[in-house]
């Protein structure tokens, strides 16, 4: 059981992690950004992409907290919050073409995003199965 706290409490962690990102991104000024392309990026970007992005990083977080009060709801929730992941970031490469911009490594972090909450959604899912959750 030590296992399952220490990993829902990473998992809470991160999804904080990405709660902060969401608002000084949402509020960010274009203007005010040092990487040109991530100015562009952020002003290119259309409002169902920004709330594509809230709900993957707020609906995450209500999953982290689900799991660490032990309810069967957080896989769900951790997999809206994927699918909030693949949509923002389904934008950003094909509809804004960061790759073509950044290269290739422009794809590592959201690819460790998108395993970080796939592996959020399978644990809380066979946790249900096992009966951690209720």
């Amino acid at each position: 059981m030590k296992r399952f706290w220490a990993i829902a409490i990473a998992l809470l962690l991160w999804n904080l992690m990405g709660d902060a990102a969401y608002i000084m991104q949402v509020g960010a000024d274009p203007a005010r950004i040092d990487d040109p392309v991530t100015a562009q990026a952020f002003a290119a970007m259309p409002p169902w992409a920004w709330g594509a992005y809230a709900i993957a990083v707020w609906v995450g977080t209500a999953g982290a907290l689900a799991l660490l009060l032990r309810r069967k709801a957080a896989w769900v929730l951790f997999a809206l919050s994927l699918v909030g992941v693949f949509v923002q970031f389904g934008w950003t490469i094909f509809g804004f073409g960061i790759l073509s911009y950044k290269g290739p490594e422009a794809l590592v972090f959201p690819v460790v995003i998108a395993l970080v909450g796939a592996f959020a959604m399978v644990y809380a899912y066979y946790k249900k199965a096992d009966r951690t959750l209720r």
